[in-house]
């Protein structure tokens, strides 16, 4: 199959793919647009937002009408590293046997990261950055695709661990999560207070999934997209000369080489998402709050006139 072929079709999968998380998912489309682009673009997400707002249904939807295996880990203070990569036992036969953690599914919904002390949170990372584990100096491949989506509650601050920049930098996105319209949540209590419940189909499978993974890796950028994406991120660095002042102003830290890359991986798979063979300066655009937003950090400045990542973000394009 041609490369134009290959885009077509994964256009058509996208939108059914979205078709059947609606069955399910009311509303927030934004929101699972940008998770589908995170698992097309192979990246990780981290997503935002106060308890209660479905977040657990919405990532195993997805994994669902993906045809992949969930699982998902509460983190809490307790938690160590081998209760999520696993841990080696003896067995009658008096052999170690390394039996398995809930780190080995192709979708894990790691939720409430911020719960858990810096040892585990490592362990998590590990496994996000290499695609494998180590336990008991044995290396363990993890199946691909393998996508992390982790959730952080925003208010309740008590008792948190909060993720190191360095850490918050291996997420491609953070999609914030908010409350549903009033319509919205009518249709919520509607269908989730009734007596059916609505049957997702597996669309893809992991294959598949790898192979259109690959083909948006494929798509030609034109260098000046890439330049685009490039001044962008620089323009979010105090210290850099071409920050406006408003960077200058209220940014404490700005973001990284990775959030290039990211930029440009985001606009290809924004591009093909929506049958581009090539993305231009709008994609980038389109993907630069996501990618962005966990990687600024305002000041005391900033948070005091009530200014938003994202209005600082969005002064850049």
């Amino acid at each position: 199959m041609g490369e134009v072929a290959a885009v077509e079709q994964l256009v058509k999968k996208y939108n059914a793919l979205r078709q059947e998380i609606k069955k399910v998912i009311v509303g927030q489309d934004e929101v699972v647009e940008q998770v589908l682009l995170s698992v097309f673009s192979g990246g990780h997400a981290l997503l935002i937002g106060v308890p209660g707002l479905a977040k657990t249904l919405l990532v195993n939807t997805v994994a669902q009408a993906l045809g992949l295996q969930f699982k998902r880990i509460q983190f809490t203070p307790d938690l160590m590293p081998s209760d999520i990569l696993g841990s080696e036992i003896l067995d009658e036969n008096r052999t170690f046997k390394f039996i398995k953690g809930p780190i080995f599914a192709n979708i894990i919904l790691a939720d409430e990261i911020n719960r858990t002390p810096p040892k585990t949170q490592a362990a998590l990372l590990e496994a996000m950055q290499e695609r494998a584990v180590t336990v008991a100096g044995q290396h363990y491949k993890l199946d691909l695709p393998y996508f992390v989506l982790a959730t952080q509650n925003p208010i309740e601050q008590e008792g948190t661990y909060p993720l190191p920049e360095a850490q918050l930098d291996r997420f491609m996105v953070a999609i914030n999560l908010d409350y549903p319209t009033f319509a919205e949540e009518v249709e919520v209590v509607k269908t989730t207070t009734g007596g059916t419940s609505q049957q997702v189909n597996a669309l893809f499978s992991p294959q598949e999934i790898i192979d259109f993974q690959q083909l948006i890796r494929r798509i030609p950028v034109a260098d000046n997209v890439v330049e685009y994406a490039v001044t962008l991120v620089g323009k979010t660095r105090p210290k850099s000369q071409a920050a406006p002042e408003i960077v200058k102003n209220y940014i404490d830290w700005g973001a990284g080489p990775r959030a290039s890359q990211n930029l440009i991986l985001g606009a290809k798979a924004n591009a093909a998402l929506h049958g581009k063979f090539s993305p231009d300066i709008e994609d980038v655009q389109k993907v630069a709050v996501g990618i962005l937003r966990h990687r600024l950090i305002k000041n005391y400045k900033a948070e005091a006139e009530g200014l938003s990542i994202e209005e600082i973000i969005k002064s850049l394009y």
